[in-house]
C-alpha cells in the first residue's frame, strides 16, 4: 500500500470520527470503534491525536449507570477541521466514482462483443 493511500485511509478515519461526534459527543470509544468498523486501538489513536491538536475536548461525565465517562467535544478548530477534511473526502470520493463509472463502461463495452457472439451462436441453432 502506497503512502499517499495510507494517508488517504488516516483521514478517512478522522473526518468519520469527527463527523460521529459531533452528533453523538457520549460515544464510548468502543462505541466509536464498533460504528465506524475500526480497531479500538485505532480509535484511540484517532481520538488522542485530535484532542492533542485542539480539535476534539475531552469532558468528563456521570452517566446514568454512575459511572464516569468521557464526552468528546467538537471545538471551532475541530469543526473547521471537519469542514476541510469533508471537502477532501468528497473530492476523492468524486475522483473514485469517476474512475469506476469508466471501468465499468470499457467493461460494458469489452463483453457487448462476447454477448453479439453468442447471440449470433443462438440464432444459428
Amino acid at each position: 500500500m502506497t503512502a499517499s493511500r495510507i494517508q488517504d485511509q488516516r483521514e478517512d478515519v478522522r473526518f468519520r470520527v469527527l463527523r460521529l461526534l459531533q452528533d453523538n459527543p457520549e460515544y464510548s470509544q468502543r462505541d466509536i470503534a464498533q460504528a465506524l468498523g475500526v480497531s479500538l486501538g485505532a480509535v484511540n489513536f484517532c481520538l488522542n491525536a485530535l484532542a492533542e491538536k485542539g480539535h476534539v475536548k475531552v469532558k468528563n461525565f456521570r452517566a446514568a449507570d454512575n459511572k464516569l465517562r468521557y464526552a468528546y467535544l467538537l471545538t471551532p478548530k475541530g469543526a473547521s477541521e471537519k469542514a476541510a477534511l469533508t471537502a477532501r473526502f468528497l473530492k476523492r470520493k468524486l475522483r473514485e466514482f469517476e474512475a469506476l463509472k469508466a471501468e465499468i463502461e470499457a467493461l460494458r463495452d469489452e463483453h457487448q462483443d462476447d454477448a453479439d457472439i453468442l447471440l449470433d451462436l443462438k440464432i444459428r441453432d
